[in-house]
């Protein structure tokens, strides 16, 4: 091979890597109550020699990613978020990056629990949620530092999607919080995977959540699953995408056996369709 030859291969080679180098995947954009806003900073990577900045929302930190050599912020927008306007704060800045959050209209469902301690806990119980409630709260806020973050999520268990994201839910008539994930149903034992790599911070036998596992993917994003028959790992353990974590189970407040699924970002519960594609051709949605 000619000396000219070898150098154009090489230009060409060194192109698609220069090419490719930022080519991310991104969740999901749905900047509603409940959903994702992914937010140009305005700032080139070249501009902070590569280095983060560091940005919150809701006096949280929020995950930052290079984007075609500029800054962009994903951000998990709460449930109990109001419509307009809501900003971004960029540390050692005074500039501050804006974004539009839409109303969404969320359905309701009724659910009838036999067990009436589930809906109505005794002294005793509400000791022990409370003590849980902590334990909850500390991994769903957990922040680790992660350059590569994976947004692009597998489904964690195959069956059939018996409650989406965000309904307004009623216990045995009595109003309780928005569902802050979705019910995948499945028969006892399926086994169910971790969507992308992370590491189990937390996990054990819940009041509500029964058996539950919790993993950080980094910058924020935590994962949970409730109601499982079994747990195969261990706070501190690091798991691959797709590795399995445990089993459909009915433990905890359930009226059947499935998995309860949530999705944290910045210490809000966000929609987890927004991390899969073609979330609706799997599940058959026709109505969002």
């Amino acid at each position: 091979m000619h000396c000219k030859q070898r150098q154009i291969i090489f230009f060409l080679m060194g192109s698609f890597i220069i090419n490719t180098t930022h080519a991310i995947t991104l969740p999901h954009t749905e900047a509603v109550p409940g959903g994702i806003a992914v937010v140009n900073l305005g700032i080139s990577t070249s501009k902070t020699n590569g280095e983060a900045p560091i940005v919150n929302y809701n006096k949280q930190r929020v995950m930052v990613t290079d984007n075609d050599g500029t800054w962009h912020s994903i951000v998990g927008i709460p449930l109990s978020a109001k419509t307009g306007k809501h900003k971004l704060k960029i540390k050692g800045s005074l500039k501050t990056v804006s974004f539009l959050v839409k109303p969404k209209k969320y359905a309701e469902q009724r659910i009838t629990i036999k067990d009436k301690r589930k809906v109505n806990p005794n002294p005793e119980d509400m000791k022990r949620i409370r003590r849980e409630k902590k334990r909850i709260t500390k991994a769903l806020s957990h922040w680790e530092e992660r350059e590569a973050v994976e947004t692009s999520f597998v489904i964690p268990v195959s069956g059939e999607l018996s409650s989406p994201f965000g309904l307004r839910r009623y216990f045995n008539e009595q109003p309780r919080k928005p569902h802050s994930g979705i019910d995948i149903a499945a028969p006892e034992g399926t086994p169910i995977v971790s969507p992308a790599a992370g590491k189990v911070i937390e996990s054990g036998d819940f009041f509500f959540n029964g058996n539950s596992v919790f993993i950080d993917h980094g910058q924020g994003l935590i994962t949970m699953y409730c109601h499982m028959s079994e747990i195969k790992v261990k706070p501190g353990q690091t798991v691959r995408k797709g590795e399995a974590i445990g089993a459909i189970g009915k433990t905890g407040r359930v009226t059947g056996p499935h998995l309860h699924w949530s999705v944290s970002l910045n210490n809000a519960r966000v929609d987890p369709r927004l991390f899969i594609n073609d979330f609706d051709l799997l599940f058959n949605v026709k109505n969002k």
